[in-house]
């Protein structure tokens, strides 16, 4: 198809500048690149008949992870201040 229609993984890397300007970089364009990530996310992990708790737990972890980047120099100081 087209490429502006492909996905990123289907991208060489030869067609990845011509492909990046055909993309919308607008606040409108971003949201919806959004929305379409969640929903892809959504019905791969989440809503799936078979799926167990395998997405919600990747969300939880993701969570975690993030939460630790963001805290990090607070809980490294409280840290430093424990073992002195």
């Amino acid at each position: 198809g087209p490429l502006s229609e492909r996905h990123l993984m289907d991208v060489r890397l030869g067609e990845l500048p011509v492909w990046l300007a055909t993309c919308n970089f607008s606040p409108q364009g971003l949201l919806g690149g959004v929305q379409k990530a969640w929903s892809s996310y959504y019905n791969k992990y989440i809503n799936v008949k078979r799926g167990g708790p395998a997405g919600i737990a990747m969300l939880l972890v993701g969570y975690c992870l993030l939460s630790y980047g963001w805290n990090y120099q607070h809980i490294s100081k409280i840290s430093f201040l424990v073992s002195v």
